[in-house]
């Protein structure tokens, strides 16, 4: 095969594995996190794993807005069984709008696809499509942005939801959600000091800095294999963000305290309550989900920390619980994930309106079940990945006012919004972190 040949297998391959992973997402429902990998794993080279992902990570950031567009261009929608021609138009549009392929190449790549898909009658369908939008870019782009769910590509419901919550801010959260997050790191401060650890990078020629509101954090500069930085096989550090590692540090676990963490996997907070405790405290994590059960045995061991660990169901104590009281409960509890849409952007398309319904009661039942299981003067932390008030605010007054014994301790955190309703709220973006809740609550004596 000449290197020509080569090359053009190569380009064609990273666009039809691109249009297979984001079709398992969008038709077949799957995650991102799921599809991404299985997907990634057929390539060998970096630079086409890396283009690749780039390309479907992107697309289903901007489906909203490029499936908009694609309507202002097709004459009449194509029927069920075509997805995969809709689709590739998404993917030939993303490139042309949003990364640096030139026009040309990124429509008869594309249109090269079609060719895979056994689809002739595709190919000036496609070819058509994307040389009029080349030609009306602008016109076409105008006229998709004066609708703000569309301008900032999201569902309808969501765009609402966050207008109503956030009057003055939704706009900044949407835009947040499109942009890329910053990798953040988490040292291990039972075996290396933070200065430490970013003198270990600098050695290494990896710029990173240290994170402006989490005192355990580092950001880096740029991605990277995490596994081959300084420290990692020792457990010198894990990947966190900066808004999840403040859990802990509301927290602040003591040595001989018995805590709860319940829905615990994958562990960052669970190891986190360790490491400040110096392995100390009497950490007990519950996860319902046997498979993620692996991942947090698996950090544990490499952080070379212990805690006991469970699968169970949070809203059913009798299940798991030994009638011994614990001193904290941290209750990162199952939520939307609406704050971390940067990082997982198909949560966008995967959560519905219902499905927000569903998840304030099952926060509600949880919260209900485990105020007995705390100390009389112990404290519970509330937290979500959220940023809809119902899980969040209104969550913690609907609780407040049900239960007498519970009383807010208010928060001091530097960045969040504060509301008339208890809690502080994160938004995503800001000091590089993603969007999350906490709430600390307090168990009379």
């Amino acid at each position: 095969m000449s290197h020509a040949t080569e090359n053009k297998q190569t380009v064609l391959n990273s666009r039809f594995i691109a249009l297979k992973i984001c079709l398992t997402v969008i038709e077949s429902g799957r995650s991102l996190s799921q599809s991404l990998p299985e997907g990634l794993a057929q390539f060998s080279d970096r630079r086409e794993r890396n283009f690749t992902q780039n390309l479907v990570i992107g697309t289903l950031r901007w489906q909203a807005r490029l499936e908009a567009i694609r309507a202002q261009l097709l004459k009449k929608k194509l029927k069920d069984k075509d997805e995969d021609i809709n689709q590739l138009i998404l993917i030939g549009l993303y490139q042309i709008l949003y990364m640096d392929t030139p026009e040309h190449a990124a429509v008869s790549e594309t249109v090269a696809v079609v060719q895979k898909l056994k689809k002739p009658w595709a190919k000036a369908l496609v070819n058509g499509v994307l040389r009029n939008f080349i030609r009306d870019q602008q016109a076409i782009c105008d006229e998709v942005d004066l609708k703000p769910a569309q301008k900032y590509s999201h569902p309808q419901w969501l765009f609402k939801a966050l207008r109503k919550g956030y009057p003055e801010e939704w706009q900044e959260i949407m835009q947040a959600n499109n942009e890329i997050a910053p990798l953040t790191l988490r040292v291990n401060t039972i075996q290396q000091t933070r200065e430490a650890f970013l003198e270990k990078l600098n050695n290494v020629g990896i710029q990173a800095s240290a994170h402006p509101t989490a005192p355990q954090g580092v950001i880096l500069e740029n991605s990277t294999d995490i596994t081959q930085l300084p420290t990692y096989e020792e457990g010198g550090f894990s990947v966190q963000d900066g808004a999840a590692q403040q859990a802990a540090n509301i927290l602040q676990p003591k040595a001989g305290e018995r805590i709860l963490d319940a829905c615990a996997a994958p562990g960052g907070k669970t190891t986190h309550l360790l490491e400040l405790s110096n392995n100390q405290a009497l950490v007990f994590a519950l996860e319902k989900a046997p498979e993620r059960m692996e991942r947090l045995a698996e950090n544990l061991h490499r952080l070379e920390l212990h805690a006991d660990y469970a699968v169970g169901d949070a809203s059913i104590p009798d299940e798991w619980w030994d009638q011994q009281l614990f001193d904290k409960i941290l209750l990162d509890a199952p939520c939307s994930a609406t704050g971390i849409i940067r990082r997982h952007p198909d949560i966008k398309w995967h959560r519905t309106e219902e499905d927000i319904e569903t998840l304030v009661e099952i926060q509600g039942a949880i919260l209900k079940a485990l105020w007995p299981t705390l100390k009389p003067g112990g404290q519970l932390l509330y937290a979500t990945c959220s940023v809809l008030p119902q899980e969040n605010t209104l969550q913690m007054q609907n609780f407040i006012e049900s239960e007498p014994s519970a009383s807010v301790i208010p928060l001091t955190l530097e960045t969040t919004l504060t509301f008339e309703t208890p809690g502080n709220q994160y938004l995503p973006g800001r000091s590089g972190m993603d969007g999350f809740f906490y709430c600390l609550l307090q168990k009379s004596l």
